[in-house]
């Protein structure tokens, strides 16, 4: 680590401690040749690889983006929705892998809707597994039968106007 002082090439570390939830790291420094202090913060940084091969950074507002879609008419607020992406967030760094193949950001939405709203789990089950029939839909409906959601009844369905 170059010092921002006298831009000497190497720098000791003289205290690590971890901060935001374990996601960075703080590290007090010291340089061997100005002996001043500073501070580094290190983050790890998740990305996703798309289809093409091209990888960008993770983001939470595009997961929120995508599931919004789904929620659409549904009694689903703005903080369940980032509730969900810090939920696919942790899934995914959960794995200890830099880079993510975005089919696998799908698949970790996929959990945290159902449980959400069983209506926008489908509609973006339908979209992101490319349902083609009425068949794909009785299939996932058939599943999301014989193992109900752990949404309380009242969250599941708006009331009649």
């Amino acid at each position: 680590m170059k010092c921002p002082f006298c831009q000497h090439d190497d720098s000791r570390v003289i205290d690590s401690r971890s901060s935001e939830e374990g996601l960075s790291i703080r590290r007090r420094r010291e340089c061997p040749e100005c002996s001043r202090r500073f501070t580094t913060n290190e983050t790890i940084t998740l990305n996703i690889v798309k289809r093409n091969g091209v990888a960008e950074p993770f983001s939470r507002d595009k997961v929120i983006v995508g599931v919004r879609r789904a929620c659409q008419g549904r009694p689903v607020t703005e903080d369940d929705l980032a509730i969900l992406a810090a939920q696919v967030e942790e899934t995914l760094r959960a794995s200890g892998q830099a880079e993510i193949p975005s089919n696998e950001v799908g698949l970790a939405i996929l959990g945290p809707l159902r449980e959400l709203d069983e209506v926008a789990y489908l509609r973006f089950a339908s979209v992101y597994r490319s349902f083609e029939s009425i068949a794909d839909f009785e299939l996932e409906i058939e599943d999301l039968r014989s193992e109900p959601s752990k949404v309380p009844a009242e969250k599941q369905k708006e009331p009649a106007s």
